[in-house]
């Protein structure tokens, strides 16, 4: 279809036909058309949003000045060597370039910039709105005032996978409860009785939650009891190395599968059985957490639970936009559901 450059001529001058077209593909009235397209308040952003889609849609050109940069966002996340945080952040990415913002990416490293040196950055640069992605917010340990006091100067945030009961803000998270649930029921289903949990650091959200969970269905799927379960948890690091270490004590203590709060850790699971002289999944089945890139193209191809990142990062932009545009969110904490992915790192338990 050939473009048509609305914007070489003044909209309001447009063919009436024009207007109707538009109108009718973005399910708005005429007038709210020509109020998007002149750049006149009076449209909400979904409104808005709408329009310039229906725009794209019917092979007309963007007025220029509809074109420029809404603004900043600050994205703040824990670091980029686990890569379900790349892909959350561009998804992110792609989302806010919809609404015409652009994200400022602040990444951490142990040593280097701090979240609270971030947000001071983010200030000076004039952001519209922050969001943070397990951050402090996930840390119960952690001092939560800095974020109380950007709510109280009216600075839109919205925090991902963690929960601050005490902060005026949206929450996104992926239901880490369900996961454990998918994840033992499906090893439960295949004969495994001593399954372990090899998980990060108790301080944070996510993990008290994956505790919690695991212990639950362990407790409804296998039959034993919870302070039997409680006994197959190992905490260790969110890494290969810490993948590695809990996986060492899970097989003293018996275990014929494993379930883990990441792939880098499962990663690092499956090395450790391999120096034991063990296979997997013959001798010993392995669950990751995250469904990362390049996870169906292990050895052996990981199982893992898959968080919904697409949907989370939708959620999160949009609650974010409505936070800007003063339309106030919801304060409820939105959990999304994960999908269980069974590939070849799993199979039955082996005969005693």
């Amino acid at each position: 279809m050939p473009y048509i450059r609305l914007y070489s001529v003044p909209v309001s001058d447009a063919p009436r036909a024009t207007l109707a077209l538009i109108a009718e593909h973005a399910g708005v009235s005429e007038a709210t058309v020509s109020r998007v397209l002149n750049g006149r308040p009076g449209a909400s952003e979904s409104t808005r949003l709408a329009v310039l889609t229906a725009l794209d849609v019917l092979g007309y050109e963007r007025p220029s000045k509809l074109r420029t940069r809404a603004g900043l966002v600050g994205l703040i996340v824990p670091e980029l060597n686990n890569p379900i945080f790349p892909v959350l952040a561009q998804s992110m990415e792609t989302q806010l370039a919809q609404y015409g913002y652009t994200p400022v990416l602040c990444t951490q490293t142990a040593g280097g910039v701090s979240e609270d040196e971030y947000v001071e950055l983010l200030l000076e640069r004039g952001v519209a709105g922050i969001i943070f992605v397990s951050g402090m917010h996930a840390d119960t340990s952690a001092d939560v005032s800095g974020y109380r006091h950007l709510v109280e100067r009216g600075l839109p945030i919205v925090f991902v996978n963690g929960h601050a009961p005490a902060i005026d803000a949206p929450f996104i998270s992926d239901d880490d409860v369900t996961a454990m649930d998918l994840a033992v029921a499906h090893l439960a289903s295949m004969g495994h009785r001593r399954i372990g949990l090899a998980v990060g650091p108790e301080r944070f959200v996510p993990v008290v939650r994956k505790r919690s969970g695991f212990i639950d269905a362990m407790v409804r799927r296998t039959g034993i009891s919870a302070l039997e379960a409680e006994q197959l948890v190992n905490h260790s690091l969110f890494t290969v190395e810490g993948g590695q270490a809990a996986a060492h004590h899970l097989l003293a203590a018996g275990c014929t599968a494993m379930v883990c709060g990441s792939d880098l850790m499962a990663l690092g699971a499956i090395r450790t059985v391999r120096q034991r002289g063990l296979q997997v999944p013959d001798d010993v089945s392995v669950v990751g957490y995250d469904d990362s890139m390049l996870m169906a193209y292990t050895d052996p191809p990981l199982s893992t639970v898959r968080q919904a990142v697409h949907a989370m990062a939708t959620a999160t932009v949009q609650s974010l936009m409505d936070e800007i545009n003063g339309s106030r969110a919801p304060r409820d904490e939105f959990l999304f559901r994960p999908e269980l992915i069974v590939r070849s790192s799993t199979g039955a338990a082996p005969r005693q």
